[in-house]
């Protein structure tokens, strides 16, 4: 079956689909059409979402997302925008990310496991409030626990898109290796992802050929 209908089926049948892999894959997309402006890099997040999370939950965090690092980008404080950003969320999804994205949110206030979307977000967004670095950032979201890798990804992200490369330690730069399955033994290193980087911001290209209902 196509993607997107494979992902709505799944979620009709086990009513299980607001894990956070949408997010934890959105940065890349989130830089690409971030050019393109605040409703098609919604809709785009929401339509890549769509590809494999069912519930509509999930493409409304990473229209959330995609929107947090288009602000950033415009030298607007992503937090401070918030509240704009939630007005424009799915009715139905709206409060229950007005709540975990609230300024006095905690996440141990969470009421699922971190590997679903709403506190993966609430806690991304907490870490960069509370902190005051990229470092200290991903360390918050790091000790929360639970779903490390994700939350911490997702942080990156935001923290990446409010610090800037330079922010990020080089001792953490510099051994970065990414292996190429399927290439030959290539392995992409810091220049190597920079470009991909470059290449990413150059702007949109594609188009998505549905859009969720």
């Amino acid at each position: 079956m196509p993607w997107d209908l494979a992902a709505a089926i799944h979620f009709q049948v086990n009513q299980r689909a607001a894990g956070n892999g949408s997010l934890m894959r959105a940065s890349t997309s989130a830089v690409r059409f971030a050019a393109a402006g605040q409703e098609a890099t919604m809709d785009v997040g929401r339509r890549i979402a769509a590809l494999t999370h069912g519930d509509r939950a999930a493409w409304e965090g990473t229209a959330i997302f995609h929107e947090l690092i288009r602000v950033t980008f415009e030298d607007t404080d992503p937090l401070t925008a918030l509240p704009d950003i939630l007005a424009l969320i799915h009715p139905d999804h709206r409060g229950r990310y007005a709540v975990v994205l609230a300024p006095d949110w905690h996440p141990d206030q969470a009421t699922e496991f971190n590997g679903a979307i709403w506190p993966c977000l609430g806690s991304a967004v907490w870490a960069l409030r509370t902190t005051t670095s990229f470092e200290d950032a991903i360390r918050a979201a790091i000790d929360l626990g639970g779903d490390t890798d994700t939350v911490a990804a997702v942080t990156g992200g935001l923290a990446g898109a409010y610090y800037g490369l330079d922010a990020i330690p080089s001792r953490w730069t510099k051994p970065l290796h990414v292996p190429i399955p399927g290439f030959d033994g290539r392995v992409l290193h810091l220049a190597d992802l920079l470009h991909l980087a470059e290449r990413l911001i150059e702007g949109p290209s594609m188009r998505l050929a549905s859009q969720p209902a």
